[in-house]
């Protein structure tokens, strides 16, 4: 199965094989944006919102794997990762930091089209497996459409916040650790990270109408995380 106009995003900085590449995943039915550094990657990931990320990680600027956890830090989209390193070491280290998948170069255009599609089928699944309203209150979340309403009034939320208030919401009345949302929404675990999740817990309550003092649905457990409560 070939699937069809998905936006992808390639981060290639040698033009021979951007070009080659562009050609390939175009005469696929796909629609590609080349960039040649991971600070105009960084750029399209979190304004374009692309359906998939194809990354070589020898990039002129920062290096691709800190630039694939400077990714993860502010979206989920699925990342294959092109690379001349095929130590298991090395690719233990890829995947533990976000990625989806990887291809070793040197790679054919069919072996890459066919990654691009495994990885897409399992993306795909994932969101139709998604259910189609949750409720909690007065709070509607469509995973589905990424769309947040409180009140019948819609919020907006960045990407980060989406996911992390989506995450607890299907997770109404437990403890969730600081820890287990930097491993699971942000795809990292490293020490010294949690309070990125203070900070977007902030500004979740902010547009929630509520504050740390007198929560409504986002309540602190203290030393332990925070826990999505129904107010009804």
């Amino acid at each position: 199965m070939v699937f069809a106009m998905a936006l992808i995003l390639l981060v290639e900085d040698d033009r021979n094989i951007t070009a080659a590449m562009v050609r390939a995943l175009t005469d696929a039915g796909h629609v590609v944006r080349p960039v040649g550094q991971a600070t105009e990657a960084l750029k399209v990931v979190t304004e374009d919102q692309p359906d998939l990320v194809i990354l070589d990680l020898g990039l002129p600027d920062i290096d691709g794997t800190d630039a694939l956890r400077m990714m993860r830090s502010v979206s989920a989209v699925p990342v294959i990762v092109a690379t001349a390193r095929r130590s298991e070491a090395d690719i233990i280290a890829l995947l533990s930091a976000g990625a989806d998948d990887y291809v070793t170069k040197p790679f054919s255009s069919g072996h890459i089209l066919a990654r691009i599609n495994a990885v897409l089928r399992r993306t795909q699944a994932a969101v139709a497996q998604a259910p189609t309203v949750i409720v909690v209150g007065d709070l509607e979340i469509n995973p589905r459409q990424r769309r947040v309403a409180l009140g019948g009034q819609a919020l907006q939320l960045t990407r980060r916040e989406f996911d992390v208030l989506t995450y607890l919401a299907e997770r109404v009345g437990q403890v969730i650790s600081r820890r287990e949302l930097l491993t699971e929404v942000w795809n990292q675990s490293r020490i010294g990270e949690e309070q990125t999740i203070d900070v977007h817990i902030s500004w979740l309550r902010r547009k929630l109408g509520e504050t740390a003092a007198a929560p409504r649905y986002l309540h602190t457990v203290r030393g332990v995380g925070v826990m999505m409560v129904d107010p009804r």
